[in-house]
């Protein structure tokens, strides 16, 4: 009965919040309320977010978003690529959602004040840290290196570079939807490597990559950012282009994690006003749609108190 009605509460509070930022005011004020509170987390822990952007959006000029970065992020663009519907929606307090320079300068500034207070240091090392919980997942548990693996989702390159570092000989291909992060990314890479990444705009349920190709996809933090139709086909695309028995390995929250559970409710405001698809994504079931998509029975693994590892095998 107790279980009932907490599940009862719950809903009712879900309700409550989702109903408050379907008003535009009030999700505009919960946006700018998340931001503000990043940038002084940010502060606390050492990151200057407003100066280590401003370095960036001054790189060759003065005009912030200048002619140098634009050349570069027409090198790199797909002019082909069209847009899915569900990526055309704000994500993180943008308004524009990734398809930005302002989101695109702020994702490393970002991840380290949201993922600082992860590890008991509380400082700006802690999305280091959490890559590198993934990657000692990974290590742990495949059977061999890979070497060839795609990053779906890869932002500006942050898991990307962890899993160069890992595995320098593999050859590695970021695949990321904005052009704007993209460009941040190939900026950001020490291409001193012995195999340099290789960055690919393209959706990641769309790669356009080869049948049967891949040993390893890895997806980090990229599924809550996902509608269902989404996860689908994307969860469908790391299947074909995997090689058999290949690992198709996931990094993302963790929706049975006690400390969500426990969020006080304006906090979950905040959250969910950043968010668009996370209502969708804790009431996923990661594991029975890659089943569904012809993987083998997937394993899970925690890796810090609000994050989750999720590997999965092509069958041989």
């Amino acid at each position: 009965m107790l279980g009932y009605m907490n599940a009862i509460a719950t809903r009712s509070i879900t309700r409550l919040i989702n109903g408050a930022l379907a008003i535009k005011p009030l999700a505009n004020f919960a946006k700018d309320r998340a931001r503000t509170m990043m940038i002084k987390r940010a502060e606390t822990i050492g990151v200057y977010w407003l100066d280590e952007v401003a370095k960036l959006r001054s790189r060759g000029g003065d005009d912030g978003f200048n002619s140098l970065w634009e050349k570069e992020r027409a090198e790199i663009c797909d002019r082909t690529l069209t847009y899915p519907d569900y990526y055309h929606t704000s994500f993180h307090a943008y308004e524009e959602g990734n398809l930005g320079w302002e989101a695109a300068m702020e994702v490393t500034v970002a991840a380290k004040a949201v993922h600082a207070h992860l590890w008991p240091e509380g400082d700006a090392l802690g999305d280091i840290r959490l890559r590198q919980s993934y990657i000692d997942v990974l290590q742990e548990q495949l059977p061999q290196v890979p070497g060839t693996i795609v990053d779906l989702g890869c932002s500006t390159g942050l898991s990307t570079h962890a899993l160069q570092e890992t595995y320098p000989t593999a050859n590695i291909t970021g695949i990321e939807l904005s052009d704007y992060f993209l460009t941040v990314a190939r900026y950001q890479t020490d291409q001193s490597q012995e195999h340099a990444i290789t960055w690919r705009h393209a959706a990641a349920e769309n790669t356009g990559l080869v049948d049967n190709s891949v040993d390893l996809v890895s997806a980090s933090l990229l599924f809550h950012e996902l509608p269902t139709s989404a996860t689908v086909d994307v969860i469908r695309e790391a299947h074909r282009i995997l090689r058999p028995g290949g690992h198709f390995t996931i990094m993302d929250m963790n929706p049975q994690s006690e400390v969500y559970a426990k969020l006080p409710t304006y906090v979950m405001t905040l959250l969910k006003s950043t968010e668009p698809y996370l209502d969708q994504y804790f009431a996923r079931d990661l594991h029975q749609a890659l089943m569904d998509a012809g993987f083998s029975k997937p394993g899970q693994w925690i890796n810090t108190s609000r994050h989750r590892v999720i590997i999965a095998q092509k069958p041989a």
